[in-house]
């Protein structure tokens, strides 16, 4: 999550310290309710603390930019990164509900976008294949890319954006045809075990350190 405000205009006002929200995000003990291994580190769990920690100034002032780097994975998954996914869906979630809420308020001055790129050119699923015959059509994202259509998307006001813009083709078709039509488009994109070369390299990876540590 992304807090965008005036900061340098209002830190004086505003200023730096953690402030439990009265009204928005009621304070329970995230942990007991986790199914996610390690939560306080995750990334589902830092976006709720920046947003308690932003949320009751940005309320009062009625101004501010919540902006969520989530992912298409946050949308439709695949298998072999469900740790990956319930943080992204759980982020998505998260954003939508409190994108209500503010709306319910009738906080219109704070602004919310919600930010879901394809696979990006990081390293980070390096190895990541789809059907060799639909990988030119969908190759990896270059970071630049994602950067200038997600800031396109907050200079505007955007609430969502998804790139490449098939991302909502496969989202739309994900919530109306029936689970075993789904896995059918996923086996004929060779989406359902796209990671699995990504799966099998980080395992070779950590076979090759731990042998060279043996040595």
């Amino acid at each position: 999550m992304v807090i965008i405000w005036n900061l340098y205009l209002r830190a004086k006002e505003a200023g730096f310290e953690y402030i439990q929200p009265k009204s928005i995000l009621p304070v329970f003990k995230l942990e007991e309710f986790s199914l996610i291994h390690d939560l306080p580190s995750s990334v589902f769990y830092q976006e709720i603390q920046t947003a308690k920690a932003f949320l009751p100034k940005m309320l009062e002032m009625n101004h501010g930019h919540i902006v969520t780097v989530a992912s298409s994975l946050g949308l439709f998954s695949t298998a072999g990164v469900e740790d990956y996914c319930a943080s992204k869906f759980g982020a998505i979630g998260f954003h939508e509900s409190l994108s209500h809420e503010l709306k319910a308020s009738d906080k219109d001055g704070i602004k919310m976008t919600l930010v879901c790129p394809y696979l990006v050119d990081t390293g980070m699923f390096r190895g990541c294949r789809i059907r060799k015959e639909f990988e030119p059509f969908l190759p990896p994202l270059k970071p630049e890319y994602c950067v200038k259509e997600a800031m396109r998307a907050i200079l505007t006001d955007q609430p969502m954006i998804c790139t490449p813009r098939l991302m909502y083709t496969v989202t739309f078709m994900k919530s109306i045809m029936p689970w075993e039509a789904v896995v059918c488009m996923y086996r004929f994109l060779g989406a359902d075990k796209c990671m699995y070369p990504f799966i099998a390299e980080r395992k070779q990876a950590l076979n090759n350190n731990e042998a060279k540590n043996e040595i």
